[in-house]
């Protein structure tokens, strides 16, 4: 091979380098939500501007939990009266996947906002709840997960079943995809091949004798950017008088999805956090949760930082990958950007139309 050459081609060969970093370099975080009735909504945060809606196919009411694909090309969406989820493309806005709870022998399945991705992306985990129809009554039976495979596209049935605790409410995969977690009354530790459960974190029946009954109410999954999820709890120092407000307790707990790490610990009084929460990917001891007012917290001291009042009541939150920014969404049309530093906010964006999210998911992806 001739010098010539031999430049020629380093040369190539760095300029291919440089054009695959530049393609790193070009992809940008985007936030993700649903609106009423049937919407999918894309949102560039750093323009403050809606990107992109896209309509998902099918009736549908109220869009509720929303899993972005690891490439951020697709967007699954429990939709159509919590009886089908739809898989849309979020560039062609075309439906690539859906699978309907239609069941034969009479047999209705409601879905319940537990539904998740393999981290892969190569498989569905949807949790039902089915009952029988009967002519005089309605015959309860037992909740399942129903395992898809998202390469079977439109029309998606079942690969595989398996009968899991009931009142779970929320899907976690973690990293290594070993272990499907499952928020009910307690933390379950599923496998998801199997549906055996290999492990469980007590929370109704909590860890501390002077404490009742932990007590959570949290539909939304947004844990992608610490790879941890959070979600605050409620309790009550038995100890004390009923009517004396020091005993009411408001804790957090987090899994961290890669080391399996659980941890639940009371942070105040209970005063005005009560749904969902997000760890900051930078600061891992920050934790912000929303609903009327937008509360910081630090789970390194188990206190409250700051809290600031809100425009309105938000239901999600999550927050941007430099840690800086922190997002809340859901309810009504718009969406708020606060800083993760003072909770000053940094900006707003609406909706075209302004539809209701309602109980909508906000993810964040990178496209």
């Amino acid at each position: 091979m001739t010098m010539y050459r031999k430049t020629l081609l380093a040369a190539a060969a760095g300029l291919a380098l440089v054009g695959l970093a530049g393609g790193e370099a070009s992809a940008k975080e985007y936030l993700l939500t649903a609106a009423k009735p049937n919407k999918v909504v894309l949102i560039d945060p750093a323009a403050r501007a809606v990107e992109k809606v896209v309509e998902i196919p099918g009736p549908g009411v109220a869009p509720w939990t929303v899993i972005p694909s690891p490439d951020a090309k697709v967007a699954y969406v429990l939709t159509a009266h919590n009886e089908a989820v739809v898989g849309v493309d979020l560039d062609t806005g075309k439906e690539v996947f859906r699978t309907d709870m239609n069941e034969p022998e009479n047999v209705r399945s409601k879905i319940m906002p537990a539904v998740e991705l393999s981290r892969d992306g190569k498989e569905l985990f949807v949790f039902v709840s089915p009952m029988k129809e009967l002519p005089g009554e309605y015959q309860v039976m037992d909740t399942r997960v129903k395992v898809f495979s998202t390469a079977d596209g439109v029309g998606a049935k079942p690969v595989r079943e398996f009968e899991v605790p009931r009142r779970i409410a929320l899907f976690f995969m973690s990293a290594d995809d070993q272990t499907l977690w499952g928020l009910g009354w307690d933390l379950y530790g599923i496998d998801p091949k199997t549906g055996a459960i290999k492990e469980t974190h007590k929370i109704v029946n909590g860890p501390k004798p002077d404490r009742a009954p932990a007590d959570i109410l949290d539909f939304w999954p947004q844990y992608e950017q610490a790879d941890v999820f959070s979600t605050p709890y409620y309790t009550f120092d038995t100890t004390k008088q009923a009517d004396d407000p020091t005993a009411y307790k408001t804790g957090m707990l987090t899994l961290d999805l890669k080391s399996g790490e659980f941890v639940m610990d009371e942070f105040e009084d209970t005063s005005a956090v009560i749904f969902s929460s997000v760890v900051n990917p930078v600061r891992r001891n920050e934790v912000f949760s929303t609903y009327t007012q937008l509360s910081k917290i630090d789970t390194a001291t188990d206190t409250l930082v700051k809290r600031v009042d809100l425009p309105h009541t938000y239901y999600s939150i999550n927050i941007s990958g430099d840690g800086e920014e922190v997002y809340v969404a859901g309810t009504m049309c718009d969406i708020g950007i606060y800083s993760t530093a003072d909770l000053s906010e940094k900006g707003r964006v609406e909706i075209p139309g302004c539809p209701d999210q309602g109980v909508a998911s906000l993810r964040v992806i990178e496209r």
